[in-house]
């Protein structure tokens, strides 16, 4: 009988020795579903002391081309990870960087390269998808099993902003207005030389308080379908549609660009009584492109060399050098002259832009401000920051399709300086449109 209970008691004493049953890794992202300009906490539990993991994020854009990026990351003593603290050792990019992999996110291997990761349809949210793999897995290979996932769902409308398609005399584009009864602080929004209708930063302005009216103006619907020549009675049109409509805080309304479309709003301000501040992103000083047409008067628009384009051996355009310079006296005619603009700039401008000398133009609007007796002016440079600085976590995209070109084109800087430069401008754009417009 003894023997009997000794051999009963057997497999509970190797129960006692076998070590406890490791806690399946977890992995918590939140908010799980928030504004896409607002940071998410990372943290994952359950892993070794010192375990090395890849963390990868993976999403896909409207028209199902795969972006990734990943980091390498060990486990604390606890087996925990933090974003928010701890560093990566690897991968896309390195340190403490909370944002990293939405910000570092780029077309996979097997997919056309060059493209941006820029929402066409803001109602609905943007999914990535977060995962932990085993090890350390260089970008591009093949990782290891996955121990855990999660999926962020990143939203460039709030609840309750509406879109509304706008068709007002000659003006095209989408107006977004917040929740509520206002009224709130207008603003109007555009982007660059790729034309058609870009609404994420609208959406997105929206979602912070203002009213915005995302603004096309070639290639849009019944838009002349290329950039030749703009009049300036179209822009007017515009920020007086938004300076008379009941949901908007008067007396004057504001202007946001990017490129070619921050030298509009450059425009905008010096001409236009309606608008009151301007926020020029990487923009000119004087007029490019397209000759810009004002009642009898006309600002020409300075001219690209394409010879004095270059061209690397991987096919990469930099036409950094190409555009006629604004400061030589024979080109004065296109000089935006914004020492008659009674309103207040913010001038944006990343000091690794390669599309073109956009801290150089900053620097020459400046003076002109200066030598007129004008201070109604802020400056945002940023070391190592590249030319498309949009809200905050868009994806760095050193290298980008140009849609006129139809060719790769080098917009410049270093992902990393390039992404805190979008989180910084992105809060003082507002405090600056807040200012100006109440």
């Amino acid at each position: 009988a003894a023997m009997w209970r000794a051999l009963a008691a057997a497999p509970a004493r190797a129960l006692l020795r076998t070590p406890p049953a490791r806690r399946a890794a977890s992995l918590a992202v939140s908010p799980a579903a928030g504004p896409a300009d607002e940071r998410v906490e990372t943290r994952v539990a359950g892993l070794s002391p010192g375990q090395p993991v890849t963390l990868r994020a993976v999403a896909a854009d409207d028209r199902g081309c795969l972006f990734q990026s990943c980091a390498h990351y060990r486990a604390d003593s606890r087996g925990e990870l933090h974003l928010g603290t701890d560093a990566s050792h690897g991968g896309d990019y390195t340190g403490v960087e909370p944002m990293g992999l939405f910000w570092s996110l780029a077309p996979a291997a097997m997919e056309k390269p060059y493209q941006r990761l820029v929402p066409r349809n803001t109602s609905a949210p943007m999914k990535v998808e977060v995962l932990v793999h085993q090890g350390h897995s260089p970008p591009g290979s093949m990782p290891g099993p996955v121990v855990a996932k999660a999926e962020v769902q990143r939203l460039f409308t709030a609840p309750g902003v509406r879109r509304i398609r706008l068709k007002e005399g000659v003006v095209r584009g989408s107006l977004f207005l917040p929740p509520g009864d206002g009224p709130f602080p207008g603003v109007i929004d555009m982007y660059g030389d790729e034309g058609g209708l870009i609404e994420f930063r609208s959406s997105l302005l929206a979602t912070r308080g203002f009213a915005a009216l995302s603004l096309p103006y070639f290639d849009f619907e019944d838009l002349p379908r290329v950039m030749e020549e703009l009049k300036l009675e179209y822009f007017e049109e515009a920020a007086r549609f938004l300076q008379r409509h009941p949901k908007v805080k008067g007396p004057g309304v504001g202007v946001i660009g990017t490129g070619k479309g921050a030298e509009l709003a450059l425009s905008m301000i010096t001409f236009l009584p309606e608008v009151v501040a301007a926020v020029s992103i990487s923009g000119c000083s004087s007029n490019t492109v397209a000759d810009l047409h004002y009642g009898d008067m006309t600002l020409p628009g300075l001219r690209f060399d394409m010879k004095k384009v270059k061209v690397s051996d991987s096919g990469v355009f930099d036409i950094f050098e190409a555009l006629d310079d604004p400061a030589n006296p024979a080109n004065s005619p296109s000089v935006i002259p914004v020492e008659k603009a009674e309103g207040h700039l913010l001038l944006v401008v990343g000091e690794g832009d390669r599309m073109w000398k956009s801290s150089v133009y900053a620097e020459l609007a400046i003076k002109r401000l200066r030598q007129h007796g004008k201070e109604n002016f802020e400056l945002l440079s940023y070391p190592g920051a590249g030319h498309q600085i949009d809200p905050p976590s868009t994806p760095f995209c050193q290298v980008a399709m140009d849609r006129v070109l139809g060719v790769p084109v080098l917009g410049g800087g270093e992902s990393k300086a390039h992404a805190h430069a979008q989180e910084h401008s992105w809060g003082k754009i507002q405090e600056f449109l807040h200012l100006h417009l109440g």
